[in-house]
Order: structure tokens, then C-alpha cells, then sequence
């Protein structure tokens, strides 16, 4: 592996050094023989002592939501490395245009991330068009449902918080290769300076062999986190990161016709494949400080800011539609692949896009009694910016190729080249938000709160003219009962609302570019939490999420189609987890996801009755490691993934193929020069299945992503 001898990095490795050393090194005036202890207890990785900051820093077990944990310990088992492989650990979560070898998008409870406000590292907004590099990451939450008292304006599916590490005593380096000869490694360093000061520094570079063809990419990664105690009742926590990352973009495949599956779809194939083109490039940084000072023991004063800034090369010989095909002259549609599996191939150049969020927010947390009534008060304000750069593209038709071909024939690129870069759009919203958790009696908690939100959103054109002006401001509420019979035990029921932007009409529309209304969402959710003797966590939640219903909707005029919002999307579930330990031996990580989502009052008779694109009715999840009792540093692992038949189609009459994946693997733990080894064997996919794991949409276009094919991953970590 090699790195980069910046002189920043060899300082901060020669700072940290000496304060790893030093707790290697006893103290020979102070060290004596002690009796042996024998300590036995079980550990639940990050899941206890988790605070949700949406509730006002409550605990897992206090918060009236569903959330999910992806804890450190599954990240490195199952060797997780992109959003997509992220959503497999949670059946209420799946892949909404997650095309190899590009940023990718997932959907909780079946309604797509906002990639504009669902990511968060540490609790702030990061640009969305970015791959989150997992190396420096202690934990993901996932927040489902709506959360628009934490999210301001998002779409109601949920948002994903991932969890920086933070400064210890640690100095571990990972390799890794996998069964097409990709090549990895990290390195985890840090250490505690003074008592008040500490340090950790995460690196990674990977050399990735793709199992699609033409799709070798490459990465880059760097991350610092600091924290200083700088009195007893203040600390500052600082956390930088960037990474670079470059790979040929994978263009998913469309219904041949608008109505069938493509047959005999390989998905090590590089649709559109021409030798000119270029791999998407991405340079990404997210930078954050976050202050607290406890005023006394009952109030505490949180101050946070972050800047995200990605900018993406976004280059790719797209394979899309057939409007060049003689195949599509009979009247198929022009925006799906021909019947006969024509597409055409277009040369899609846009560098420089260019994503900043910046983000600012003041909490003010405090405890006091009124009569017998306890209040837990959470105030705050904040501020969100949002800008996106962009240079004129290019999009130009340079062939037609056939999903037949190994590679397509060769097609010259576009001789244009972009324009220059212009500002696309300035996002604003100011927010103030309250909450106060009620506690009445031992039993019984209130949790009721709101956000005022006031987003001012301005879009331009490609020549930076004025395109559209959106101003708006609401109150969203939320409100919670919790009931808590016994320690164990926690139910609660809860109402909250959420504001999603309109979505833009589409360009084979007749009102092409109109950007429709913002949406505003309720969701009611009632759920129970248990946990079973302090080693397993069992959980349940049914919900319903209404959102303003904007499609496609067929017509008479010359498009065929015109965008409109009408009726509404309603998706009602239940979910059902269980994490932690069963036994001595045995820990499981398993969910069950039940969706029944559903288009109504559309004036579309076609389109209700049934699922919504990219939405199963059932989805499950299930992992487990188990320890040999005779073997205990042998670790089995084991995986199970399972969705049911999913709509490709918003008239319900195609749909993809129910499908079970099953992965294993083996992590072998032991001692190598006094220090820990661990050797991890994932393989997934273990039965080689060809599957559908995505029928989402992008942009209004509808795309079919296969899943990925076997493959074995295999990595040696060394605590030096």
C-alpha cells in the first residue's frame, strides 16, 4: 500500500506514537503481581449507550421511532463498503438507483433518501453525491420514518446518521483482496496526546477489480478526528475527512418496449461500453466542529457546524432509450430499450459538478420539574445552505448498440465539449425547533415538538438565468406517548409531518422541467421495544406514511404523458426486528419488513390496486455468528436475504422475480507477537443467483439494476 509522505501526515503519525507506546510501557516503580480475575459479560457494540439526537439525546430504548443500528462489528464482518451493500443490513431499506461505480441511493420504507438532506455524518447535512467512505465510521443509525423536527425538508422515508470514531488508544492496519484480485488496506492510529487531547487518524486505499467488465476503479481516503476537553464542562470534537475515487460509471438496464424484462441480462456487462470513455471521478470533503458546554448538571449548550463539498467528473457512454433504433420506429417508446434490445448509446460529459452543504446549528438542553411533571427541553436554531455548481453538459447521440453484444461496436465520442460552469442552485433554510419530553410518573413519557421551517430555493438555467423561485414556510409537528410497564419493556405511539420538495417533470413529458409543488407527508406510527435480559433487543413497529401522490399521468396530448401531482402514496407496514445475543454462542441480526404500498384517488385506474415501483411487499434479513464452543477463536457466519416480487412498472403488469440470496463467511480470531489478529472470509452470494435487486428511477426514467454476482472477500487486521 502506498501513501502519500504529506508532511501533515508524518507529524500527526509521529505524535501519536509515542502516546500509543506509552501505554505499552508499564511503570517498574509501580507494577506488582495481582491474584487472576476471571471477568465474564456480554457485550451489544454500540446499540447501548446510543443517543438519538432527534429526541433530545434520548436512548434507544426512550426513542418513539424505529431506528437501526449498523454497528462497527457488522461493518467489518460482512467487509461493507458502499450504500448499497449498507442497506442489506435491515429489510425495511433498498437499493433506488445505485449504479456501480457511481454515488448511489437507497429507499427506506419503500420512498427514496433525499440525497440533498438524508445523509448526515455526526448529525450534520453532507452532499448526498458522494460515496461515504466507512473507515472512520464507529456506527450508522438509520432513522425511518419521518424526521422532520431533525431533517427540516426531506422526503418521508427516514435519513441515515453516520457516526465518526473518536480519538483511543488504537493502532490497527487491515489488508484485503477478493476473489477478482482487488487489492485494500487501512490503516486505524490514534491516541490521547495530554489527558485533555486526542487524536485519530483513519486511512484507506483500494484497488478495486470489479466483476463488470471495463469497471475497475480506484479510492483514495483520509480522515482526522480530534477531541480536546478543554475544562471539565467543555469539549470540542473536530472531524475532517476526504477521499478521491474514480470508476467507470455502469448504466442499468430498461424494459425492452416498456414492458419486458430483458432476458439473459448479465450483469458483469458494461452497457454502452466505448474505450474513450472516461471513469467518474469524485473528490469529496466533509469537515465538522462541535462544541458542548454544561452549564451545570441539568442544562448543557451544543454548538455544530460542517461543511460538505463533492465534486464530481461525471463522464459515461450512457446506454438509455431507443430513439435512434429503427426497432422503435413502429411507436415504442423512445425512453425504454427497443423490443428487440436495441438502446442507444450517448457520449455524457458533465466535470466540475460541483455539491456544497453547509450547516450550522445551537442547541440549548435542559432538565426541569414543574410540580411532579419532569420536562427534558431541547431548543434550537439552524441554518442550511445548499449551492450546486454546474457546467453546461455534454449529451450527444453517438450510436445504437444491442444488449446481445459482448461490447458494443466502436462509436467516435461527441467532438463538443462543455461549457462553462454557472450556479444551478442556492438552497436556504432556517429552522427553529423545539422539544420537551414530559415524564409523568414512572411509567408514562409525552414527547411533543415542532420545527418551523422557512426554505428559500432558487434554480437557474444552463446559462445562470432565473428558473425558479420556491419560498415557503411551515410548521411541522410531532408528538409521542410512551408507555413503560416495566424497565424492559417500552411502547409508544407517535404522529409527526414532514415537507418534501415537488419533483421536476420529466423531458418526455408535455410540461418538461415544471417543478411541482412541495409535498407535505404525515406519518402515524405505533411500536414496541424489549429487551430481553440485556443481551437481545427485540422490536416491532406498524406505520402508515400518506405523501401527495406526482406521476406520469397519461393523456391525450402530444407527449402521451403530462407530470401532475394527484391522490396520493400511501405505504402502510409493519416491521419486526431482533438484535443482540441468543445464547452463549450465538449472535443474530435479523428483520422483517411488510409493505403494502399503494397509489390512490390518481384518476389513473391503471395505476392503483397494487405495489408502487420498487417497493416488495416483504423483504427479511437475517445474520448470524455463531461461535464454535470447541473452537471458540472460529467464528461461522451466515446470511439470508429475501424480497418478494417487485413492480417495474407503474400499471403493475411487469414485475421482477422474487429472489433469496444466501452469504457466509468465517472470522478467525487469535494472537500474533502478543497482539490481535483477525481474519475475516465473506462470500456473497454464495449460490451465484441472478436477481433484480433494484426497479427504481432516477430523474423520472425507470432502470433495472441486476444484483452482483458471487463474490469473496478476504482481509487480515493486525493490532500492532
Amino acid at each position: 500500500m502506498t501513501l502519500p509522505r504529506t508532511p501533515l501526515l508524518l507529524a500527526l503519525l509521529a505524535a501519536l506514537a509515542p502516546a500509543a507506546h506509552a501505554t505499552d510501557r508499564p511503570d517498574a516503580t509501580q507494577a506488582k503481581d495481582l491474584a487472576p480475575v476471571r471477568v465474564e459479560g456480554q457485550t451489544h457494540d454500540d446499540r447501548h449507550g446510543t443517543a438519538i439526537d432527534a429526541y433530545g439525546n434520548a436512548s434507544l430504548h426512550d426513542t418513539p421511532a424505529a431506528v437501526t443500528l449498523v454497528t462497527r462489528k457488522q461493518i467489518d464482518d460482512r467487509q461493507i463498503r458502499t450504500l448499497s451493500e449498507l442497506a442489506r443490513e435491515d429489510a425495511s431499506l433498498g437499493d433506488n438507483y445505485a449504479p456501480v461505480g457511481y454515488y448511489q441511493d437507497i429507499a427506506i420504507r419503500g420512498y427514496p433518501l433525499d440525497l440533498a438532506t438524508g445523509l448526515r455524518v455526526n448529525n450534520l447535512t453532507i452532499a448526498g453525491e458522494q460515496p461515504v467512505a466507512l473507515e472512520d465510521k464507529q456506527r450508522v443509525e438509520v432513522l425511518k420514518g419521518l424526521a422532520g423536527l431533525q431533517a427540516g425538508v426531506m422526503e418521508p422515508g427516514g435519513v441515515v446518521n453516520f457516526v465518526s470514531k473518536r480519538p483511543a488508544n488504537v493502532r490497527e492496519v487491515t489488508l484485503g483482496t477478493d476473489s477478482h484480485g482487488s487489492r485494500y488496506g487501512a490503516l486505524d492510529i490514534g491516541g490521547w496526546l495530554s489527558p485533555t487531547f486526542g487524536l485519530r487518524a483513519n486511512l484507506a486505499w483500494e484497488d478495486t477489480h470489479s466483476y463488470v467488465h471495463h469497471a475497475d476503479g480506484r479510492r483514495n481516503f483520509y480522515a482526522v478526528a480530534a477531541d480536546w476537553r478543554i475544562t471539565p464542562d467543555a469539549t470540542l470534537e473536530l472531524d475532517s475527512d476526504y477521499q478521491a475515487s474514480a470508476q467507470r460509471s455502469v448504466s442499468g438496464y430498461q424494459l425492452l418496449g416498456g414492458d419486458t424484462l430483458p432476458e439473459h441480462a448479465d450483469p458483469t456487462r458494461l452497457l454502452g461500453f466505448e474505450p474513450w470513455q472516461q471513469p467518474v471521478s469524485i473528490h469529496a470533503a466533509n469537515t465538522s466542529a462541535r462544541f458542548n458546554y454544561a452549564f451545570n448538571a441539568d442544562w448543557r449548550l451544543r454548538l455544530a457546524a460542517g461543511h460538505s463539498r463533492s465534486v464530481i467528473d461525471d463522464n459515461v457512454a450512457f446506454a438509455y432509450g431507443c430513439f435512434y433504433s429503427p426497432a422503435c420506429a413502429s411507436g415504442a417508446p423512445g425512453n425504454y430499450f427497443a423490443p428487440n434490445g436495441d438502446y442507444d448509446v450517448y457520449d455524457y460529459r458533465s466535470p466540475d459538478d460541483t455539491r456544497v452543504d453547509d450547516e450550522a446549528r445551537g442547541t440549548l438542553e435542559g432538565h426541569l420539574d414543574t410540580g411532579v411533571v419532569s420536562h427534558q427541553l431541547t431548543l434550537g436554531a439552524s441554518a442550511f445552505r445548499r449551492l450546486n455548481d454546474q457546467r453546461a453538459d455534454v449529451y450527444d447521440y453517438v450510436g445504437t448498440a444491442n444488449i446481445a453484444d459482448l461490447d458494443p461496436p466502436y462509436f467516435a465520442p461527441s467532438p463538443n465539449q462543455p461549457g462553462p460552469a454557472v450556479r444551478r442552485l442556492t438552497s436556504w433554510q432556517h429552522s427553529l425547533f423545539a422539544l420537551d419530553r414530559l415524564h409523568l410518573g414512572e411509567q408514562w413519557q409525552l414527547v411533543a415538538g415542532g420545527r418551523f421551517v422557512r426554505l428559500h430555493e432558487r434554480a437557474y438555467d444552463g446559462d445562470g438565468a432565473p428558473e425558479r423561485d420556491t419560498r415557503l414556510s411551515k410548521t411541522l409537528p410531532q408528538a409521542a406517548v410512551l408507555w413503560q410497564p416495566e424497565e424492559a419493556l417500552t411502547t409508544y405511539l407517535s404522529y409527526s409531518e414532514g415537507l418534501s420538495l415537488g419533483k421536476e417533470a420529466p423531458y418526455w413529458t408535455s410540461n418538461d422541467g415544471q417543478m411541482l409543488a412541495p409535498r407535505l407527508s404525515r406519518q402515524l406510527e405505533a411500536g414496541l421495544k424489549y429487551a430481553v435480559g440485556g443481551a437481545l433487543d427485540l422490536s416491532a413497529a406498524l406505520y402508515r406514511i400518506r405523501q401527495p401522490y406526482q406521476f406520469a399521468q397519461p393523456d391525450d396530448s402530444d407527449y402521451g404523458f403530462t407530470f401532475v401531482q394527484q391522490g396520493e402514496q400511501v405505504h402502510t407496514g409493519l416491521e419486526l426486528g431482533a438484535h443482540g445475543r441468543v445464547g452463549d454462542d450465538l449472535e443474530l441480526t435479523a428483520s422483517a419488513s411488510f409493505i403494502r404500498a399503494r397509489a390512490q384517488d390518481t384518476g389513473t385506474p391503471a395505476y392503483e390496486g397494487h405495489q408502487v415501483v420498487n417497493v416488495p411487499r416483504v423483504r427479511a434479513a437475517v445474520y448470524a455468528d455463531y461461535r464454535l464452543p470447541f473452537a471458540p477463536q472460529l467464528s461461522l457466519l451466515g446470511g439470508w436475504r429475501y424480497a418478494s416480487p417487485n413492480a417495474a412498472t407503474p400499471d403493475g403488469r411487469v414485475r421482477v422475480s422474487a429472489y433469496n440470496v444466501f452469504d457466509a463467511g468465517v472470522r478467525y480470531v487469535t494472537t500474533l507477537g502478543g497482539h490481535a489478529l483477525t481474519a475475516r472470509l465473506s462470500i456473497d452470494n454464495l449460490f451465484n443467483r441472478f436477481y433484480w435487486r433494484d426497479t427504481g428511477s432516477a430523474f423520472g426514467d425507470s432502470y433495472l439494476f441486476p444484483g452482483a454476482p458471487r463474490l469473496a472477500r478476504l482481509s487480515v487486521s493486525y493490532a500492532f
